[in-house]
C-alpha cells in the first residue's frame, strides 16, 4: 500500500530500494552522500536492493561506491536482473539462487524484440553503444542506445536518457507491452530509462519481495520499497501485488530524504 505517514517509518525492519534511478542516476554510481547514508541506514535496518542490472552493474553502481565494513555487508541483500538471483553476504557475496535462461527462450526473446520494431517501423539510433539486445543470462534487456551509453557518453549519456525518457516512455510500454504478446510464457517490464527487460514468467520485483520473506523471515507488513517506477507497466509496479508498504519517487534526492527520516538525520 501506498504510504504517506512518514512517521512510522521506523517500524519497518527492512529496506527495500529499486537500484537505477532511486539509489543512483540511470547507469551511474551512486553518490558520496547516499553511499553515507545508506551505511548508516545499515547499522540499524536490513536493506536490500532489486535492480534489472546484471551483478557487474550493482558492483559498479552500489558496492564499490558503499565501501561498506563485512558486518554492514551481512545486512545489505543484492536481487540483480529483476530478482531472478540472489546475492547475500557471507565472508563474500554467496549466490543464494539463479534462474537462468534457456537458449532457445534468449533466441525467442531476440526474435520477438525485432518483430516488434518491424511491425511498429522502429528505427534504432544511428549511433549505439555495446548491444542493444543484452543476454543477461537470467535476463535478456533491450536498451534504445546500447548497454554502454553512459560507460562511453558518461554525464552526456545519462541526459540523453533521461530525455529519451520524457519524450518516449509511451513508446517503450508500447514496445514492451507488444513483446509480451509474443512471449506470453515469459514476463516483459518496462524498467530504467531506456530498457525492457524479459525474464521467466512470475519472476519480477513482487517474486523479489516474496523471496525475502521467504529466506530472511521478514514478515511483508515489516518491510519497505521505494522505487521510481511504480506505475503501471514499471518494473517497481510488481511488488504493489504483494501488499509491501511502498513509497513512490521521482529520484535519488527524494529517496536521501527518507533515508534521512528512517535514520533520524
Amino acid at each position: 500500500m501506498k504510504i504517506s505517514n512518514l512517521n512510522k517509518l521506523g517500524q519497518k525492519d527492512l529496506i527495500v530500494f529499486d537500484l537505477d534511478g532511486t539509489l543512483a542516476r540511470t547507469k551511474s554510481p551512486m553518490d558520496k552522500e547516499m553511499a553515507r547514508i545508506l551505511k548508516q541506514l545499515l547499522s540499524v535496518k536490513k536493506v536490500a536492493v532489486i535492480g534489472g542490472g546484471k551483478y557487474e552493474v550493482f558492483q559498479m553502481q552500489l558496492l564499490n561506491e558503499l565501501k561498506a565494513s563485512k558486518k554492514l555487508l551481512e545486512n545489505l541483500f543484492l536481487f540483480p536482473t529483476t530478482a531472478t538471483v540472489f546475492y547475500k553476504y557471507q565472508n563474500g557475496w554467496k549466490k543464494v539462487y539463479y534462474h537462468g535462461l534457456t537458449k532457445q527462450q534468449v533466441k525467442h526473446i531476440e526474435d520477438a524484440f525485432n518483430w516488434v520494431f518491424k511491425q511498429i517501423g522502429y528505427k534504432q539510433p544511428e549511433k549505439t553503444y555495446g548491444d542493444i539486445i543484452e543476454n543477461r543470462g537470467s535476463q535478456v534487456s533491450w536498451s534504445v542506445y546500447g548497454q554502454d551509453l553512459v560507460t562511453a557518453l558518461g554525464s552526456k549519456g545519462v541526459k540523453m536518457k533521461e530525455e529519451w525518457k520524457k519524450k518516449n516512455t509511451p513508446l517503450k510500454m508500447k514496445i514492451a507491452k507488444l513483446v509480451q504478446k509474443r512471449l506470453p510464457g515469459l514476463e516483459v517490464r518496462a524498467a530504467g530509462f531506456t530498457t525492457v527487460d524479459v525474464t521467466k514468467k512470475g519472476i519480477d520485483k513482487g517474486y523479489g519481495i516474496n523471496q525475502i520473506q521467504k529466506h530472511l523471515k521478514t514478515p511483508i507488513k515489516k518491510m519497505l520499497f521505494i522505487g521510481d517506477a511504480i506505475v503501471p507497466g514499471g518494473n517497481d509496479y510488481a511488488v504493489v501485488r504483494t501488499g509491501v508498504d511502498y513509497i513512490p519517487i521521482k529520484g535519488p534526492e527524494e529517496t536521501k530524504k527518507i533515508i534521512k527520516k528512517i535514520i533520524g538525520t
